[in-house]
């Protein structure tokens, strides 16, 4: 029984969704008897944290995330893909209002198109917070944080909120395999 340990230090988007997603199943095809994810993640696209989200909660073995120092926006949506939380006692999450960058012209319709899909957005990641975070002693606001007022939690702070199971350095099993994103 072997854990393969991923270390993802990038933002979320399509070229890192996928490095991910083949270097977890990989691992599950190298017999992983279970898969640490060290996620340092400034966020990205909201599409491709929440197909990471989908992907990581359907692996047949467990998924620990693990907080190296940072992990903001959508990395957060990734980190609660973890059945077992962790954080360094020296990081933080960040919660903040969503934002997309428009180039050239946008029509009415498009913009109606954008909008709706912005709160679709905000409405996933507000309920996969809520599931994950369930039972917390202080719950997230956050719906206040994605349009209004971000919040940074440290790690005592998550604990509270349920974000984390534990303060924990993570130290790498001699016997771990690992892997990089971006490799």
């Amino acid at each position: 029984m072997t854990a393969h340990i991923v270390h993802f230090t990038a933002p979320i988007n399509a070229l890192n969704t996928a490095q991910l997603i083949d270097r977890c199943t990989q691992a599950v095809q190298q017999g992983a008897s279970e898969l640490v994810i060290k996620i340092a993640t400034m966020g990205g696209e909201c599409s491709y944290g929440f197909s990471l989200y989908n992907f990581l909660i359907a692996l047949p073995i467990p998924v620990h995330t693990h907080n190296l120092g940072t992990v903001e926006s959508m990395g957060n949506i990734v980190f609660l893909a973890g059945e077992r939380r962790t954080a360094c006692r020296y990081s933080k999450f960040l919660f903040h209002p969503f934002h997309w960058n428009l180039n050239g012209s946008v029509d009415h319709a498009r913009m109606s198109e954008y909008a709706m899909s912005l709160d679709k957005d905000l409405d996933l990641y507000a309920r996969i917070v809520a599931e994950r975070t369930r039972g917390a002693t202080e719950q997230l606001d956050i719906r206040t944080y994605l349009c209004a007022a971000p919040r940074i939690l440290e790690p005592a702070d998550a604990l509270r909120c349920g974000m984390i199971d534990a303060v924990d350095e993570s130290l790498q099993p001699s016997e771990a395999i690992s892997w990089c994103v971006p490799c």
